[in-house]
């Protein structure tokens, strides 16, 4: 076996046998020589004034080389002790088959509809503007990331295998592609077929899930959790694993309620901003016409104003805005992109670190709200979102006009210092000026700005014993993924989901 660095044109970097010829000479090996070659990392380098493909390929001179990933084999756990999941996202759902595969039987608790059943609550959510406050591009099957994007990027490496779940999502469905690819990229138009395979992976095992079930109530006797209460009902377990995502607010105020301890966490919050795809592709590839085997190109932009961070979030390269809110009387964007990318806009989450004082834990969640209101009733009270362009925003005036975007439901032109606080407005300005310089280009009135991106995660920590992953009150309650504030993204929720069932387990064996 050997390993070699290379980089291509992307034409040559598309092209199989180019790529093997490349990396064989690379190796001073002869092409005879070669029974087997695959790429096992793949990057744009676009530094220069022509972009390049840097590969990493694996040679052998022995036997061909195949990556065949098939699902694992799950026990049956019909029989076995309970392990209560609230929430069907990327952390209950890896968290349910991590308990399979130790013998414990998940039932996965989730307010929300099945992912062919939420679609179509989305398409009354995009058309007529009315809000399921249970099934929305948040709550549902798959959790956020279903129905927007799934970017599976994450810098979270340090916290458990991402490879693992890289592996797992291919195993039921997803593109080989996203094991090699510098910044994998599912699509939404991808993703509810892999979500419906692991759901019936976990149900052929033995597992439950049950959709439309929202949890209203936790029962905790003597520091312990003894299952939870939905409605009238109740379902009876010694562990409780919390996955219910960065805006279940209602779980928010039923732990503070009951004096189960939780702390406001800092978070983000500002706009989504959308340029044509073929102006970003003009600044990141330097060329007027991107090459067609270059992908749509994206960026990532930071800069400190003022003593707070404001950077990019979420970026999708031919992708759309959605309308996120998960109640009527607001207005939140997100974005997500098809497996293509092939939507004629580019946007992007622009946000502003937020640094919220006082002790009330919920001081987060009511910041958040007051500025998703405020742009409701400045869309006209309906999903509609008001927006700007660019350059009149910087500029403090107001757009007579708006360019054409990608957000369904329709946006209208409102000068958005009357949305967004002042902190964040000033601080906004100021980081678009700073990515104007970066990126030349990108500082345009092509570009509009739409109010307002305010999830980008949790505002609230439910804080946990770092031993044990339990609450640091409460025996048998598992805080987990984005929405305990442990997680930010599906890679890292589900290795967060991974951790806390395998504690789950271990704590429950040894008690």
């Amino acid at each position: 076996m050997r390993t070699v660095e290379i980089a291509l044109p992307p034409r040559e970097a598309a092209d199989p046998l180019l790529v093997r010829e490349a990396a064989a000479e690379e190796a001073s090996l002869p092409m005879a020589a070669i029974k087997g070659s695959r790429i096992v990392k793949r990057s744009i380098d676009a530094r220069s004034r022509h972009p390049l493909v840097r590969l990493r390929v694996e040679l052998s001179t022995e036997h061909a080389l195949v990556d065949a990933v098939v699902p694992p084999e799950l026990p049956d756990v019909s029989g076995k002790l309970p392990v209560i999941i609230v929430g069907c996202g990327p952390a209950g759902l890896f968290a349910a088959l991590a308990c399979i595969g130790h013998g414990r039987r998940p039932i996965i608790l989730e307010r929300g509809k099945d992912v062919r059943a939420r679609r179509r609550d989305l398409a009354v959510l995009n058309r007529e503007h009315i809000v399921d406050p249970d099934s929305n591009y948040c709550f549902g099957e798959g959790g956020a990331g279903t129905y927007s994007d799934g970017k599976l990027y994450t810098r979270s490496d340090k916290r458990g295998d991402t490879g693992q779940v890289l592996r797992t999502l291919v195993a039921y469905g997803a593109s080989p592609d996203i094991l090699v690819d510098a910044h994998p990229h599912i699509g939404t138009n991808k993703l509810p077929g892999i979500i419906t395979a692991m759901r019936e992976a976990i149900t052929g095992a033995g597992g439950e899930v049950r959709f439309g079930t929202r949890v209203t109530d936790l029962i905790v006797r003597d520091g312990r959790v003894h299952g939870v209460r939905v409605g009238d009902a109740e379902v009876r377990a010694d562990a409780v694993v919390l996955a219910t995502g960065h805006s279940a607010r209602d779980i928010f105020r039923l732990l503070v309620v009951k004096g189960i301890r939780t702390e406001a966490k800092p978070f983000a919050l500002g706009v989504r901003i959308e340029h044509p795809q073929a102006v970003i592709d003009r600044i990141r590839y330097h060329c007027d016409v991107r090459d067609p085997y270059l992908p749509p190109a994206s960026y990532n932009v930071v800069q400190q104003v003022d003593d707070r961070g404001v950077y990019s979030f979420c970026m999708c390269p031919g992708g759309i805005i959605a309308p996120c809110a998960t109640a009527p009387g607001e207005v939140v964007t997100n974005g997500w992109s098809p497996s293509k990318r092939d939507n004629p806009f580019a946007n992007s989450g622009i946000v502003v670190e937020t640094r919220i004082a006082g002790d009330d834990p919920l001081s987060g969640v009511a910041f958040q709200s007051g500025v998703e209101r405020a742009a409701w009733h400045a869309g006209g009270q309906r999903q509609s979102a008001p927006a700007q362009r660019m350059e009149d925003f910087i500029n403090r005036r107001a757009s007579v006009d708006l360019p054409p975007c990608s957000y369904i439901p329709g946006i209208v032109p409102v000068e958005l210092d009357a949305v967004l606080p002042l902190e964040i407005a000033s601080r906004l300005r100021g980081g678009l000026r700073a990515f104007g310089e970066k990126m030349r280009g990108y500082r345009t009135n092509e570009a509009v700005l739409v109010a307002t991106e305010s999830r980008t995660s949790s505002p609230v920590r439910i804080p946990r014993d770092p031993g044990t992953l339990e609450h640091v009150g409460v025996k048998g309650l598992f805080p987990c993924g984005e929405g305990a504030g442990y997680a930010g993204g599906i890679v890292s929720a589900a290795m967060d989901g991974i951790r806390v069932a395998e504690a789950a387990v271990r704590v429950l064996a040894e008690r």
